[in-house]
């Protein structure tokens, strides 16, 4: 996963707000975004959630009511967070939390888009997993 582009702003401030599910972001050019735990959850940069190449994605559903129960910083230049359902793997460098903020809406239909093709609904629980479950042993 890429980690800090020399093009990518540095984060300014980045809050946690439990109550509207929402980290919010600001950066050094200005940007401030307000990006949903779903949208991170289902847009995680975890193997579990990408796979290991195209084609491999696993389709999230299920997480609108998704917390963050931690947010642990890697090194300068990414935070992982700790999902309320078990979900710890992912590495959201600042990069990508960018991207998550600006293109929030085009990430969205497309979530949505990909939801209808596959007949789920967004709020299905995932199939055959434990809600606690992650995939891997702790």
């Amino acid at each position: 996963m890429a980690g800090l582009e020399k093009t990518t702003p540095q984060p300014t401030d980045l809050t946690v707000h439990q109550q509207s599910r929402v980290l919010e972001i600001g950066f050094a050019d200005g940007a401030r975004f307000r990006i949903p735990f779903e949208l991170m959850r289902v847009y995680s940069p975890s193997a579990e959630v990408q796979g290991h190449g195209p084609g491999q994605e696993t389709l999230q559903h299920g997480k609108r009511e998704v917390g963050i129960l931690a947010l642990e910083s890697v090194g300068h230049y990414a935070v992982r967070p700790q999902f309320s359902d078990g979900h710890e793997s992912g590495i959201f460098s600042w990069a990508y939390l960018y991207q998550l903020g600006a293109e929030q809406a085009r990430l969205w239909s497309d979530y949505e888009a990909r939801l209808m093709a596959a007949g789920v609904d967004r709020d299905a629980p995932m199939p055959g997993k434990a809600a606690s479950s992650c995939g891997h042993s702790h």
